[in-house]
């Protein structure tokens, strides 16, 4: 406070400064004495004295100097930094009235001062240098303040950049959030007993300081903090709360019309396409922060809706891929913005699988041992993972009458065979997509249904399937098969069909080949087995769950004889696959039936 009374003017007892101009007439600064000169700034006439205004202002003093006429009563000033109310206040200050510097005044009379050229060359202790000891003693000293003083800039010329205010108070702004990080972590280590959420929520209070500034001095902002070691935990804070402070307004917008969600063309400085790409540029590494993926979806979903640049979606992408197998079905329904196409955006979630898969293979090139191919190896589990979430995703876009058949192929066939241990998922997605589009032909459910591997169905599937008119001959010919001989299997004791033992002696490899190859041919042959050990315990639950159904039977009415047979008869019944539902066999007449009422609902988990 010292330092600010230091920068009033000295004179004593006169009036406070007056607010905007909004009337036509002419101001008076200094009415007791007739004026001899007029300057107009904005259209806003001042009637001045040559003399306070030609000792202190250099530009006045040359445009008076200049003048053809030597007794000229009318300048007019353009483009004055910070118009009319800023004129008034330097024009107080030639006069040697009082008036305070503050935090919102000081840039515009900064640069006012520049323009009119109010240095020491002119006067001692001109405006230039008080507004100069006002930003070094206070503005700097303070975040608050800095932060307020950059915002004004927002409105003022390129000479607020040709002095340096927005430079100085983006780099004030860094060394006093540094300060703040400081002590933050000094007062977490007094304060071990209270709890981690008390903890968060008194730290980073300057983050919502910054929502107040414009896209691009907010990004000067964070990159100043990334520069002097802010934590990329409190950057990605952030950077998520100024999301949701300027692109709050699009959220309103109803998700499945496209007309609504287009951005204010006439909003310039503030462009949520712009917004959007900067901060999606200012991100931190995913391996120093992890963003959450709820932001990244959101973020995602802005980014589609605004229309941003290729490059901001993809790198969007790129990020999710990288947590996609801690990703909610929720999170991959995207609506889709394009007329004419399907309800949800299936091409980004495509390209979004594109980059785990390719994530995916990158760890294992870096890890070239045999170590990380073990059955609980992460890229394993996390390609499982996607399996299974990519079959629930299948299933929720399957009834949308709009989803083609290319683009519902793509997204099954992306996947390796080996990211599914079990086909119920991509059968019951199958399922529904045959009973939402009738209109398929033969060759196209063929083309579709080739994709399940019917070894890889489980008991139940396997019974739904037989009974589904939906499914085209062939493929319920292929089920048939592979239960009578998995019941075969089952009923003599053997532990699989001979494939298990086959790959097994396939897996050695040839002398010819090069060192590079044998390597890629083991790691294949390791996930072969790998999903055949998957298969077997599979099997070996579905047995367990049959033995316990037969038990229970037997321990309903000990020493009943019917009891037994009956319990035991169901048991088989449930292995068996050519049984009906009547108990008659049931013939296939093709699909002529498909879509009617009476027919099988789609396949449920």
């Amino acid at each position: 406070m010292v330092a600010e009374n230091l920068l009033s003017s000295s004179t004593k007892n006169s009036p406070s400064p007056s607010p905007k101009f909004n009337n036509p007439f002419t101001t008076r600064i200094f009415s007791d004495v007739a004026g001899d000169i007029t300057i107009v700034v904005d259209g806003e006439s001042f009637l001045l004295h040559k003399f306070p205004l030609v000792a202190r202002s250099g530009k006045i003093r040359k445009m008076v100097a200049d003048a053809k006429d030597s007794n000229i009563s009318r300048l007019e000033l353009l483009s004055l930094p910070g118009g009319a109310p800023t004129f008034e206040l330097a024009m107080k200050f030639c006069y040697g009235m009082n008036f305070e510097i503050t935090a919102a005044n000081v840039a515009s009379l900064r640069c006012a001062a520049e323009y009119l050229e109010m240095s020491e060359d002119y006067r001692e202790e001109n405006l230039i240098e008080r507004t100069e000891i006002f930003l070094n003693q206070v503005v700097v000293q303070s975040l608050e303040k800095s932060v307020e003083v950059l915002s004004t800039c927002e409105t003022l010329p390129s000479i607020a950049e040709e002095v340096g205010i927005p430079s100085r108070c983006v780099e004030a702004i860094a060394m006093n959030a540094c300060k703040e990080q400081l002590v933050s972590g000094l007062s977490q280590l007094d304060c071990d007993g209270e709890s981690a959420e008390l903890k968060s929520g008194c730290l980073e209070w300057w983050i919502e300081d910054l929502t107040v500034l414009r896209i691009d001095y907010y990004q000067r902002v964070i990159c100043a903090l990334g520069h002097v070691g802010i934590r990329p935990a409190s950057i990605v804070g952030s950077l998520m709360h100024y999301a949701q402070v300027s692109l709050k307004g699009i959220g309103k917008c109803h998700i499945w019309n496209p007309a609504r969600m287009k951005p204010n063309h006439g909003m310039v400085e503030n462009d949520q396409s712009t917004i959007v790409e900067t901060l999606v540029g200012l991100m931190c590494n995913e391996k120093s922060s992890p963003i959450p993926l709820s932001f990244l979806f959101g973020m995602l979903r802005m980014a589609i809706m605004v229309e941003a640049n290729i490059a901001c979606r993809l790198e969007l992408e790129r990020r999710i891929a990288f947590q996609l197998e801690t990703v909610s079905l929720d999170d991959l329904l995207i609506p889709s913005v394009r007329t004419g196409d399907s309800l949800f955006d299936v091409d980004t979630i495509h390209r979004i699988l594109v980059n785990f898969l390719q994530r995916i293979e990158d760890e294992e090139n870096e890890d070239c041992g045999y170590e990380s191919e073990g059955i609980g190896s992460p890229s394993h589990a996390s390609l499982l993972n996607v399996g299974r979430l990519t079959d629930a995703y299948l299933a929720e876009i399957a009834p949308d009458p709009y989803l083609s058949l290319q683009k519902f192929i793509a997204l099954i066939d992306i996947l390796p065979d080996y990211a599914r241990v079990v086909d119920d998922g991509l059968y019951r997605a199958i399922d529904v997509y045959l009973k939402a589009h009738p209109t398929l032909t033969e060759e196209e459910c063929k083309k579709l249904c080739k994709f399940i591997d019917c070894q890889k169905l489980s008991q139940e599937a396997c019974n739904h399937s037989a009974q589904n008119d939906r499914l085209p001959v062939q493929m319920v010919v292929r089920v048939l098969y592979f239960e009578q001989l998995r019941l075969k299997n089952t009923m003599s004791g053997s532990s699989g069909d001979g494939l298990f033992s086959q790959r097994m002696s396939s897996g050695v490899p040839s002398a010819a080949m090069s060192p590079r190859d044998n390597y890629a041919s083991l790691r294949r042959e390791n996930r072969e087995l790998k999903l055949e050990i998957s298969r077997m315990r599979v099997r070996l639950s579905e047995l367990e769950k049959e033995q316990l159904f037969m038990k229970q039977g037997m321990m309903d009415k000990s020493g009943n004889g019917k009891t037994f047979f009956t319990s035991l008869s169901r048991g088989i019944g449930r292995i068996g696959i050519f049984s009906s539902p009547s108990g008659g066999k049931q013939q296939k007449t093709g699909r002529k039936s498909r879509g009617s009422e009476g027919k099988k609902e789609p396949y449920m988990n």
